[in-house]
């Protein structure tokens, strides 16, 4: 199983970006898929979920700038993070769930800064 992640970097405070997660080894269709983030000393946290049949759920800091979705005839899941702010400054990491804690990727960085 592998899921690689992609498109994190440097935006500035208001830019936007998008995070792209390749899942292979999954009947991918089949999994809740979720970004998660950690920031430099905190613990790792749910940004975004989207479940096998397209429902959504977002971290309340995120609501309304962050978006995510799939495509699974891709096996790939998205994150668009628009307004960003300083405190999004994290690694982002794509979550395969379907029993137990699932499967992770490597993670990308993410830095919100003028």
């Amino acid at each position: 199983v592998q899921l690689v992640e992609s498109g994190g970097g440097l935006a500035k405070p208001g830019g936007s970006l998008r995070l792209s997660c390749a899942a292979s080894g999954i009947i991918f269709r089949i999994y809740t898929m979720g970004w998660y983030r950690q920031a430099p000393g905190k613990q790792r946290e749910l940004v975004a979920g989207i479940t096998s049949g397209g429902s959504t759920n977002y971290a309340d800091s995120v609501k309304g700038r962050f978006t995510i979705s799939r495509d699974n005839a891709k096996n790939t899941v998205y994150l668009q993070m628009n307004s960003l702010k300083p405190e999004d400054t994290a690694v982002y990491y794509c979550n395969a769930e379907l029993v137990g804690p699932g499967y992770w990727g490597q993670g990308t960085q993410v830095t919100v800064s003028s």
